[in-house]
């Protein structure tokens, strides 16, 4: 008899999604998130702090962010109970209905997810930023639309954050996070709601945002899920009406390995750790052989590009307000005949931080708060950083990246060649955006001499298809050739958005979960 009925492999939206609605369903699950629990008691705000997690030292390093990198690709992804929620910039998007007209199993349609969109961001509470707190990065978006003729492609984006309607900027230090005001969410934990403090990457400050550990696991947890943080997978293997997921305890400094089993396995590692983690039960484990031999194939960045500005004339003030909030939806190939997603973007104040941490921890060494006020002008000389804006946008490039194990390590085989085109449409619209207002675009000097480029969308690797010649899993996430193991993350999705994907992941977790459920699998 296996331990659980259902383990799930991480925790982010997949992840959390899929464990909620199966431990409501009366599923015994178990949840397995390689990373720590976070708040804001330790989120990582100093050089020493925990920043880094890596997969191949995890007793060593287990913090914040996991970067790989790649020949001429960075994919940058979080750590934590709450996965890439923790560290997204709170975006809750539904995908364009005409991204589902080719490249997807017939069963996925717009109309199909419609429903599954809606319960998202009714989990999310999301909402817009109110008109009246618009931090000076949305007007200069607006501003720049209205002067290139795009007005009517502006528009605000629904947030996974908590806003007061009172707050306003027009009073005496209004970023405090004494300002923010403490609510019971849905799920009965404590949040508060957003001062703008611009820390969305690297956690709130004041739990405004409303990342999956506040909402889908508070309820998975609520409902008898057990969720373990510290957990890296390492393998999965048939087992007697089931599976064995064996795993590594990370104990610092020790690794200590273990195994459950159960019935029913859902992957969702995101599309980096679920297809490596597949590749290393087919290649080398040798435990999942009949795998497609799709795995790792058609991958995406989902088109990222960031492109700082200066913008001399005016103010910008990057480290206010929420990391996103708002486009210029170029996606219908109004970008030089590409499909562009222009969006703001923010930038963490680490300084501010680090004196709100010090102080807040009741620190009497008064000359070392000298020291950083007195170093304060230094690191903000002439005010420069209030006036850069990081253009960033979104595009569907070519999705034609391939993952493979070389050498017992994950490789990435990323051909910029059938994506260039698009990249440069995304760098031209930068570029005339920033003249639009004022500004000088600085495309990044990785881009222009390597063709380099980093996402913190990553797509693909365990796509979606009709049969094992075409994808890795169904419409439904099963595996083909793998009765009850599944992938429910973004890993599945077989081409790139080219827009925030998130809650397109989340829909289709809400999917999968209520399939498996229906089927009384």
């Amino acid at each position: 008899m296996s331990d659980f009925d259902a383990i799930v492999i991480g925790s982010g939206f997949g992840g959390a999604i899929t464990s909620c609605r199966l431990a409501e369903a009366g599923y015994k699950v178990l949840v397995l998130e390689r990373g720590r629990r976070w708040s804001p008691q330790n989120f990582p705000r100093t050089a020493t702090d925990p920043w880094i997690f890596d997969p191949e030292a995890p007793q060593a390093r287990n913090g914040w962010f996991d970067f790989r990198v790649f020949n001429h690709m960075t994919v940058a992804a979080g750590a934590g109970v709450g996965g890439g929620s923790l560290v997204y910039a709170n975006i809750s998007i539904e995908a364009k209905p005409d991204t589902f007209d080719a490249g997807w199993p017939p069963e996925i349609t717009y109309s199909q997810l419609q429903p599954h969109y809606a319960t998202v961001g009714q989990m999310l509470n999301v909402q817009k930023v109110p008109q009246r707190q618009w931090p000076l990065r949305t007007q200069l978006v607006k501003d720049a639309a209205d002067n290139l003729g795009l007005g009517d492609r502006f528009r605000t984006l629904d947030l996974a954050v908590s806003f007061d309607p009172d707050f306003t900027y027009d009073t005496s230090n209004p970023h405090s996070t004494a300002r923010s005001k403490t609510f019971v969410n849905a799920q009965g934990l404590a949040q508060g709601t957003c001062v703008h403090l611009g820390n969305c990457d690297i956690g709130c400050d004041v739990n405004a945002r409303n990342t999956l550990d506040l909402n889908y696991l508070a309820l998975a947890e609520q409902r008898g899920a057990d969720v373990r943080p510290l957990h890296q997978v390492t393998a999965i293997a048939p087992d007697t009406g089931g599976y064995r997921v064996s795993f590594n305890r990370i104990a610092p400094p020790n690794l200590v390995p273990g195994a459950a089993t159960a019935r029913i396995v859902i992957v969702a590692a995101g599309s980096i750790g679920s297809t490596e983690l597949l590749l290393r039960c087919r290649d080398q484990h040798k435990t999942l052989p009949a795998l497609s031999a799709r795995l790792g194939m058609g991958w995406s960045s989902n088109g990222d590009f960031l492109t700082p500005a200066i913008h001399p004339f005016r103010a910008v003030e990057p480290s206010r307000g929420p990391t996103i909030t708002c486009a210029i939806d170029l996606l219908d190939h109004a970008a030089d005949g590409r499909d562009v997603f222009i969006e703001d973007g923010g930038l963490p104040d680490l300084l501010q931080g680090m004196l709100r941490r010090w102080t807040a921890d009741g620190s009497d060494d008064m000359r070392m708060l000298a020291m950083i006020e007195s170093v304060r002008p230094l690191l903000t000389a002439n005010n420069l950083t209030e006036h850069v804006m990081p253009w960033f946008a979104q595009s569907r490039d070519a999705a034609d990246g391939r993952m493979s194990l070389k050498q017992g390590k994950l490789d990435l085989d990323w051909d910029i060649t059938a994506s260039e085109a698009t990249i440069e449409a995304v760098v031209h619209m930068h570029q005339k955006l920033a003249r639009a207002t004022q500004g000088l675009a600085l495309t990044p000097l990785t881009w222009t001499i390597n063709r380099d480029l980093i996402t913190p969308h990553p797509l693909g690797g365990c796509n979606m298809g009709r049969s094992a010649a075409d994808g890795v899993v169904g419409h439904d996430g099963e595996v083909f050739g793998y009765k009850n193991l599944f992938v429910a993350d973004g890993a599945i999705v077989p081409k790139a958005i080219g827009l925030n994907p998130s809650r397109t992941i989340g829909a289709l977790a809400e999917r999968v979960a209520k399939l498996i459920a229906s089927a009384g699998k």
